[in-house]
């Protein structure tokens, strides 16, 4: 079992940044960065669940159009926490902000966090 802990969500202006983090626990320290896809996801208010970024076990990245220059996915293996730097944040980035362990046989989901931008 893997329980995923989103915390960082909060409203800023348009051009701001914010930091979310991901902490992961359940499994041994390690294991689950070396065996689980790891991944952000958000939903906006009447919108459909869409993938922002993603990040293998080899750390390989990718990001969706919309995001991509302004976001950063990282992970630190030591803490088991997953990070996403949001830069030059625009409104359309409003949305709920969700942590996700693709791992063998069981996918897991974070409560989320709500990122609201302003103009």
């Amino acid at each position: 079992q893997v329980h995923l802990v989103e915390s960082g969500g909060g409203s800023v202006q348009a051009g701001g940044s914010l930091k979310l983090s991901c902490a992961a626990s359940g499994w041994s320290s390690g294991w689950i960065f070396s065996r689980c896809k790891m991944a952000w996801h958000r939903q906006a208010l009447g919108k459909e669940r869409e993938l922002v970024s993603s990040i293998n076990s080899d750390g390989t990245t990718k990001y969706s159009d919309t995001v991509k220059g302004r976001f950063t996915i990282s992970q630190d293996n030591a803490k088991n926490t997953l990070y996403l730097q949001m830069n030059s944040l625009k409104t359309e980035d409003t949305a709920v902000y969700y942590c996700a362990a693709d791992c063998p046989a069981h996918n897991y989901w974070g409560q989320g966090t709500q990122v609201t931008v302003s103009s």
